[in-house]
Order: C-alpha cells, then structure tokens, then sequence
C-alpha cells in the first residue's frame, strides 16, 4: 500500500487489511448534504496529487435546476477537493473493496470556499475555539421505514414486517416492532461497525416503521461527517431488504415527523469543565445565556433547520414535535429541553430541527444561537413547567417566511458568513419558487369542482 493508506483511521486500515483495495469515492456534501464527487481506482487516487470539482455542486437544488450564484459570475471555477484522511471509511454495501473519503473544499489560491457546509460548520466552531470553549453535541437521528416507493404521485406507506403485516403505528419503545424490520437494523449495525461508527443505541418511535438511532457526544464535525456517512448506510441497509429508508421531515400523513434532535454542552478549554454546571453542580449565568441565546435567534435559522417545504409539515402540535422556544426541565412539549443529567452531563436539547437538514449546517446553525447567546449575555424567559404546546407558535409556518426572517438577521448573517447566506438563499428560494409551481392533489380534489 502507498504512504496515505497509513493516514487512515484503524477500522478502515481493518477493513482493507489482507485484501485489494479496488475503489476510493472521493466525496463532499452539498447544500442538501447529498454526497457529490467523484469515484476512481484506489491506484489512480494514491497517484493524483490535485482533485478538482466545479463550485457550481453548492448552487445545484435539490431538484437538481441551478439557483443565481450570488456572489460571482457563473462561470463554474474548479475547486480543489483536499482529502481528510481521518474521514476514510468503508462502503461495505459495494461489491468490491471500496473507501470513503470527505473531502474539504478551497479555491484555487487554497481559501475554504466558505459556502462549502463543512467550512460553515467549521466557522463557528473557531468562534467558540477564539473564546476558550469547545463545544460538544450529541444527535438523535429518526426515519421512517417504508416500503418501496416509485410513484411519487402515490401515498408512502409502511414497510411489510416479517410477521406479513405492515408495520404499526404507536409502538413507541416497541421490541416487538423493531423485531419486525430486525434484518434491516442488523445490516445497519453490521455496516456501522465495519465503517467505525459506534451507535449508542436503537429504539422504535412513534410512526409506523419509524426508527431511532442515537449517537455519542462528541466533537460536532465528526458528528456531522457520521450523520451524513449514516444517511447512506441506512438507505443501502434498507434496499437490501425490498424496503427505502427516507429522511424526510414528514412522510407519511398522519403520522409524526423525524427530527434530528441536538444536543449542547460547552466545556471550558483550560478547565476541561462542562461552563454550564458550576463548582457545586449548579446551574451557570451561561448556561442560561445559552438558552437565551436560542430563544433569540432560532426563528432565524429555521430556514437551515427545516430545509423544504415538507419540512413545516412536522410542527404541528400534538405529534411529538414543538411549535415553540419555551424551555424546560425535562419537557418533551417545548421547544428546547434540559435532560435529566449529572452536573457534568448538563446539556440544552434543541428539539426543533428535522431530520431532513444538512447536518453540518443543522450543527451549524444551532451552534450559533447559543454562540450569540453567550456573547449577548441575556436572560432566557422563566421555565415552561407545563404542556408548552398550549403557548403561541413561535415558527415560521412556511420555508418563504422562514428565508425572510433568515435573510433580515446580521448577527446570524456574520457568524454563519454572508457569502453562505446568500448562496443558501438563493438555492432555497428557487426551490421554493418551484415548489409553488407545482398543483396537489388536494387542490384538485377541493377546488376544482367547487370554487
């Protein structure tokens, strides 16, 4: 093997160990946080000293038109696509013996292309670096299991159990209900284990073939590389059992959405300490900052949180998902919620985003509420201690509103970055404008006839 192949991390040198290496994928995530890249023989990739793609991936929509490039001609400039070794990871679906690799993006002159979502994520996390702190997240991942789907003009619909029935809806925390799809998430186990993912744990939520999957904390662009790594591996898992995995923000009518909820602690640089608990296990001033802080700026960002139109289908009360910014101890009705924790452990759970985001732009934007929250220094409002789904709605009902509240907010502007912004707006705008386009069944059926 050539010198790169021991700047892997060790379950990939496992995985290749005693066998030929035939593939490396050399990938980055767009916008949407689907995989773009290239594929080329593991030989010609431990021989090519540059690898190239066109800028243009971060204006391509998720249906696959081109937004305006805001800031600058399109005239597609190559970017240089420099491996992160410490990404490599197996593709234990492929039928041969193939790598991943993320791959980070800098222009020509070797500047991060700061529209490139790893590179906003990584922004903000040099905000909080600049003040001492690093921040920690951990993130919940559900999705539904359904069954194959090759008419979108068709209704999803559950996946068939190995009992021969469909699986059930209000199962939640169900062993039985997992058992019924088991093959699928013995495949998701196997496959995370061969790529060196460590999968705290699988439960069955409240949806019919809705799934669970929570991972450690931990540093939030290793996470955001897991989470985007996962979202592949899950789908090649359920295709191999006659079944998709989808991640889509709302599915199935009448049944809850998936969210990606996230996790926040900060740890103090120098002390190793958690900034949210104090000497004597108490509560910190920043800790309620940070709270304050998302209480703020989160109708800001809701546009990153919940990417698509879909997405505003899930924050509807009474289905497991928040409508609000209230806070509470251990209260699954707000918005952000304070889990039952040791002193150590104490974290912010930010319950408002989909499944369907970017993870790296998920992280992103959440991280940077609380951020501005610790620099703002603020009180948060007093605890909600009762069901938070009878205050106001506190959200932008549709992704337009959502773009606007986005686009008006400076402090949000200049930590994500404004060329970011403008990029995200742009692609997100022309999917809306397509969106709009396009007649459901539901006006057919009411309006045609009737108006």
């Amino acid at each position: 093997m050539s010198d790169w192949s021991q700047k892997l991390p060790e379950a990939a040198r496992d995985y290749i160990a005693g066998r030929r290496l035939d593939e490396v994928e050399c990938i980055i995530g767009d916008i949407a946080g689907v995989a773009r890249g290239k594929a080329m023989p593991a030989s010609k990739f431990a021989k090519q000293p540059t690898f190239f793609l066109p800028n243009s991936i971060f204006l391509q929509t998720i249906t696959g038109e081109w937004a305006n490039n805001p800031v600058g001609a399109f005239t597609e400039p190559d970017m240089i696509l420099v491996p992160d070794f410490s990404t490599a990871t197996a593709a234990p679906w492929t039928a041969d013996v193939t790598l991943q690799v993320i791959h980070d993006a800098q222009d020509q002159q070797g500047n991060p292309i700061a529209f490139s979502p790893r590179n906003v994520l990584r922004r903000v996390i040099t905000l909080y670096e600049a003040e001492g702190w690093t921040p920690i997240v951990a993130p919940e991942m559900e999705f539904f299991l359904v069954a194959r789907n090759t008419d979108p003009n068709q209704p999803i619909i559950p996946p068939m159990g190995r009992s021969g029935r469909r699986a059930a809806a209000k199962q939640a925390y169900s062993m039985s209900a997992v058992d019924e799809y088991g093959k699928v998430i013995d495949d998701i186990y196997d496959f995370a284990e061969a790529q060196g993912f460590e999968i705290d744990g699988i439960l069955q939520e409240g949806g019919a073939g809705q799934v669970e999957i929570n991972l450690n904390h931990g540093d939030p662009v290793n996470l955001a590389d897991e989470i985007f790594f996962f979202k592949r591996l899950i789908r090649e898992a359920a295709l191999r059992h006659d079944c998709f995995a989808t991640f889509m923000a709302k599915p199935i009518e009448g049944e809850p959405g998936s969210a990606m909820h996230i996790h926040h602690s900060v740890v103090d640089v120098k002390t190793g300490k958690n900034i949210f608990s104090d000497r004597k296990g108490a509560e910190t001033e920043a800790f309620h900052h940070f709270i304050a802080g998302m209480q703020t700026h989160l109708p800001a960002v809701i546009a990153l949180l919940a990417p698509y139109v879909n997405s505003y289908r899930r924050y509807v009360p009474d289905f497991a998902a928040p409508i609000n910014l209230e806070w509470g101890r251990d209260n699954r009705t707000t918005g952000l919620r304070v889990p039952i924790s040791d002193p150590a452990g104490r974290r912010l759970e930010n319950r408002l985003a989909g499944m369907d985001c970017n993870p790296y732009l998920g992280f992103a934007a959440s991280l940077a509420c609380g951020y501005l929250g610790l620099k703002e220094g603020k009180l948060p409002r007093a605890e909600c201690t009762g069901d938070a789904y009878m205050s106001d709605d506190e959200l932008p009902t549709n992704l337009g509103d959502a773009l606007d509240v986005f686009s008006e907010s400076a402090p949000i502007r200049e930590v994500l970055g404004v060329d970011f912004c403008n990029v995200y707006e742009s692609v997100k705008r022309n999917e809306y404008k397509e969106f709009l386009q396009v007649i459901s069944p539901w006006e057919r059926e009411h309006l045609l006839m009737n108006v």
